[in-house]
């Protein structure tokens, strides 16, 4: 260890949260010989596995065989009844799923010497921290403890699920409503809908996944649309109130939906409430977020903060990351000399197709360079030659064109996100394009148009 007093304080370093990245923090800083506790109100394991990545993409693999079916034909297969689909068996083969890691999540707290603390922790003073009855004493504080999802206020909204409950629904919405245009809503229109719902997606803005390469986004709205996917665009829910057998949802365009359940996914909020940061004089910023240097120290040096509370990218990986640095920012002897890089992370939306980005947007590389030339292949995959389904492929690539780096490379696909993270090495790495057009495709693979395609679609 580098900094600390091993005697003055009950522990080295004190864990408010056991999601990923505090959990990763509280076992690595134990590998170095820290004293560590976590302290955890909710479920190990933290949004992504409990409502968030985990469940997310089982009930996505679960919605993509609606598809599978269809495209079987195809290829010869004869189904001998038409497939059903039972709500119940998915979402509880998901709890059991579930809570196989939260006892991984247990073992290796356990198996690491960190005792983890059930309860909600409330900072005292830079140095001690309260669970229920009990009083802990700590050289170091580290705040992990995620967001929690907002929902705006309007006359009903009291009636609109969160992503928190909306996997464990007691009934199948056979009509389906998404409030909503980030990951999380256009995820859940596309897997309520490959399971069967009627599915709305209402978004206030002109187009949803704002901040994604404006290509991307225009190409995953035809996708999805093409797969029945009912868009809103421009338009916003003024109200919702129950009625005989559903939800009867008013827009601000005059229009009534009547649904069986809204999903509010209108953002996350970090989950601050009741800690007593603001009392302590833990600086927030304008969103609520806890301000860091790059030691991920807050304006108390003490109290540190990563992950979903910090205001970057609410990613896992990232978190896990963060994590790793804040780790040996201060409990290795020999702390790293540069901050976190968080340039080129790869990220995946798991919407239908999936969208598998990395690096720049088309929009950001124009602002950046002087000149760019954009790659770009819009095709029926193989696949669908026999199936029969007009589903659609979109790859791309950005290259700067005065150093010829790749800086930006986006899909739009099956399995973007499994494509996308081997492209990620080569955009992260700074290769160039001449590298890509060198490398040897697998064949035939749709992958494979990464690296053969040698035309500029513009510049």
């Amino acid at each position: 260890m580098s900094d600390l007093d091993t005697t003055t304080y009950d522990w080295d370093l004190f864990v408010i949260g056991a999601g990923s990245g505090g959990v990763r923090a509280a076992r690595t800083a134990a590998a170095t010989g820290a004293r560590v506790a976590v302290a955890e109100d909710r479920y190990l394991g933290g949004t992504c596995v409990n409502v968030g990545c985990v469940p997310k993409k089982l009930y996505s693999f679960a919605a993509h065989f609606h598809d599978a079916f269809e495209d079987a034909e195809g290829f010869g297969w004869r189904l001998g009844e038409p497939p059903t689909f039972d709500w119940p068996t998915l979402r509880d083969n998901k709890v059991g799923e579930i809570k196989r890691l939260n006892g991984i999540y247990a073992r290796l707290l356990d198996g690491a010497g960190v005792r983890l603390i059930n309860g909600r922790a409330r900072v005292l003073d830079a140095h001690r921290v309260a669970v229920g009855d009990e009083v802990h004493s700590a050289a170091k504080i580290l705040v992990a403890v995620g967001g929690w999802p907002w929902i705006p206020e309007f006359p009903g909204s009291e009636l609109a699920l969160s992503s928190n409950e909306v996997f464990d629904l007691d009934r199948f919405p056979e009509r389906f409503l998404v409030l909503g245009g980030g990951y999380i809503a256009v995820e859940f229109a596309s897997i309520f809908n490959g399971l069967g719902s009627e599915t709305h997606l209402i978004y206030r803005g002109e187009l949803f996944l704002r901040g994604f390469d404006r290509e991307v986004r225009e190409f995953t709205r035809d996708q999805m649309a093409a797969k029945g996917v009912d868009l809103r665009f421009d338009t916003n829910v003024e109200r919702i109130e129950r009625v005989e057998g559903g939800l009867a949802v008013t827009l601000t365009d005059g229009e009534t939906l009547e649904v069986d359940a809204v999903l509010a996914a209108t953002g996350r909020r970090p989950h601050l409430e009741g800690l007593g940061l603001e009392a302590l004089g833990v600086e927030l910023d304008d969103g609520g977020y806890i301000q860091v240097n790059e030691r991920f120290e807050s304006s108390v040096p003490s109290v540190l903060a990563l992950g979903d509370v910090i205001g970057g990218p609410e990613l896992t990986p990232v978190a896990l990351a963060e994590a790793m640095h804040l780790v040996r920012c201060h409990f290795e002897a020999t702390p790293p000399n540069a901050s976190l890089d968080y340039a080129n992370i790869p990220t995946a939306v798991f919407c239908h197709p999936n969208i598998g980005t990395v690096g720049l947007s088309e929009e950001e590389a124009r602002e950046r360079y002087d000149a760019i030339r954009v790659y770009s292949a819009d095709f029926r995959p193989m696949k669908h030659t026999l199936s029969g389904s007009n589903e659609r492929c979109l790859m791309k690539l950005i290259v700067d064109d005065e150093s010829d780096v790749v800086v930006g490379a986006h899909m739009v696909g099956e399995e973007a996100g499994e494509v996308i993270q081997g492209i990620a090495i080569a955009v992260k790495a700074g290769l160039t394009k001449a590298d890509f057009d060198a490398t040897v495709g697998i064949h035939p693979t749709g992958a494979e148009e990464f690296v053969t395609m040698r035309t500029p679609t513009r510049r």
